[in-house]
């Protein structure tokens, strides 16, 4: 982007809705929040079965782990907030002016997208193996797909929060250009240089001469002095 900071333009500038719609950024930020909302809501609605008919209390569906069904409730809802905050920020990004609160909101957010990336993976791995361990019946059977979702889902998390890392990344090394700080004296040529002083041709002209203010002639002997003889 021709005169951009940090990926945006100079600051106080109309925003479009559609085209902040439009932008990848958005769409992945948008796509980890509805990821994150099918993951912690399969867990929270079927997550939780009777492992038999006989007892009436809920165990995790993953292999009765409960540390399972805790640990993808909590990075559901984490990244559900988190995607709703940088939102926020990507749509007031265009009105910072200040270039160093631009850089530290892209280093939140290459900081968080990364560890969120990482966190999703463990959510990925700690659900498959818990789920490959599970015994089955019949209130595994009724919420199967809830535990497959949340796992699928978690998988396609860890793509779209890499994906924002990266994103954050390339905004980060794209840094700011310093032609939006210039003044309006050099706007329109930015490779001339500094005018320098006006210089002459080296050459006096002896019509530029002017005589000294004291124009008479001095007289060698002045009138009752003389000179002694040594």
């Amino acid at each position: 982007m021709e005169g951009a900071s940090f990926g945006a333009g100079r600051a106080g500038a109309a925003i479009d809705p559609l085209d902040f719609l439009k932008q990848p950024q958005t769409l992945l930020r948008i796509a980890s929040w509805l990821f994150s909302i099918v993951v912690f809501g399969s867990i929270v609605n079927e997550g939780y079965v009777n492992r038999d008919s006989t007892t009436p209390q809920l165990h995790c569906i993953y292999s009765e782990n409960e540390g399972a069904c805790s640990y993808g409730i909590s990075i559901g809802i984490i990244s559900f907030f988190a995607c709703v905050f940088f939102l926020i920020v990507d749509l007031h990004f265009q009105q910072i002016s200040s270039v160093k609160d631009r850089k530290r909101a892209v280093l939140l957010d290459l900081g968080i997208s990364g560890i969120l990336s990482f966190l999703w993976f463990v959510a990925f791995c700690f659900l498959a193996n818990q789920w490959q361990r599970t015994l089955p019946n019949k209130g595994v059977w009724q919420g199967a797909d809830a535990a497959r979702a949340a796992i699928a889902f978690s998988f396609f998390s860890i793509l779209t929060w890499v994906s924002l890392t990266v994103k954050a990344l390339q905004r980060y090394r794209l840094g700011t250009d310093m032609s939006l700080f210039a003044t309006d004296q050099f706007a329109a040529d930015p490779d001339a240089g500094y005018p320098g002083y006006p210089t002459g041709t080296g050459v006096e002209s002896t019509e530029t001469y002017q005589s000294p203010p004291f124009t008479e002639t001095l007289d060698a002997n002045p009138k009752g002095y003389q000179v002694p003889a040594y």
